[in-house]
């Protein structure tokens, strides 16, 4: 079991057992590990302490992360935000396909793939010459799978791997070196113009924050279409850069995510300590 594997491991087990508050002792165990072996390893890869981590799990969920955060429609108004409230669409630039693109299915477009470690278990992530257009964790499709999907959405295109290309879009996100994670990064997708405009309102949800669908839809001047925001937030194909996890019922509840659950609420959880100081 890699390093990567086994704090998945043990984010996946602090989000099921968080009601036991298991102990270090406990959670070392899981991935059998030392607890003093496994304290720095977790601090070293997740960026905080297990007790940090199962501390925001008990005691910041739900409907108290809502009443926390602020509007979307206010953030949305602001500019120059910097450190742990900048906007996440400051550094992550969305670029649709055009109506030529889309009609040549991919035609004259090079992709690139890699398949990269990450504490919540391995991502696939693919890129075009004009930014990503695929970013999937790996829970429930094979490698085959996820190929055969990108080439079904780009069928005229080229397809390799390369693991140097697709690496910046993961340094982006889980670098702790602000010159890497202020770098901005453009992502390439296809949608229709409801599922974009969703997809730039996700943009604007700040690093650690949530909102709810209907405040989403709200954003768009639609307060009536929390459900078809729903919809779109499902259709994200590029997870975590376009940040569907931040988004959740009105009434606390996580809400659906492709990949489950618990790895909504480790990514969330992960993200509201990311900027806090590590205790050894």
């Amino acid at each position: 079991m890699s390093d990567y594997d086994r704090i998945a491991s043990a984010m996946a087990y602090l989000v099921e057992r968080a009601i036991e508050q298991p102990s270090l002792e406990d959670i070392a165990a899981h991935v059998h590990l030392s607890p003093y072996h496994f304290q720095r390893l977790f601090c070293r890869w997740a960026g905080t302490t297990p007790k940090r981590f199962l501390q925001v799990l008990t005691l910041e969920r739900g409907k108290g992360l809502l009443d926390n955060s602020r509007s979307l429609l206010d953030v949305a108004h602001e500019l120059g935000l910097s450190g742990s409230s900048r906007l996440h669409d400051h550094f992550v630039q969305l670029e649709a396909v055009t109506p030529g693109e889309y009609k040549s299915r991919g035609k004259q477009v090079h992709i690139e793939y890699g398949v990269h470690a990450t504490p919540f278990g391995p991502m696939f992530v693919a890129i075009t010459q004009r930014g990503v257009c695929r970013a999937e964790f790996m829970d429930f499709n094979s490698l085959e799978d996820l190929l055969d999907s990108l080439h079904n959405a780009w069928p005229l295109s080229s397809i390799r791997e390369n693991l140097s290309s697709t690496r910046q879009a993961i340094d982006v996100f889980f670098s702790n070196d602000a010159a890497i994670r202020h770098g901005p990064l453009s992502l390439h997708v296809a949608g229709t113009n409801f599922q974009i405009a969703v997809w730039r309102a996700l943009l604007k949800i700040p690093t650690g924050s949530v909102a709810s669908y209907a405040e989403v839809a709200k954003s768009l001047g639609a307060p009536k279409s929390a459900r078809a925001v729903g919809n779109a937030i499902g259709a994200n194909p590029v997870a975590l850069l376009i940040p569907c996890h931040r988004v959740i019922q009105q009434s606390g509840a996580l809400g659906g995510y492709r990949w489950g659950p618990t790895k909504k609420l480790m990514v969330q959880t992960w993200e509201k300590m990311r900027d806090e100081p590590v205790a050894l």
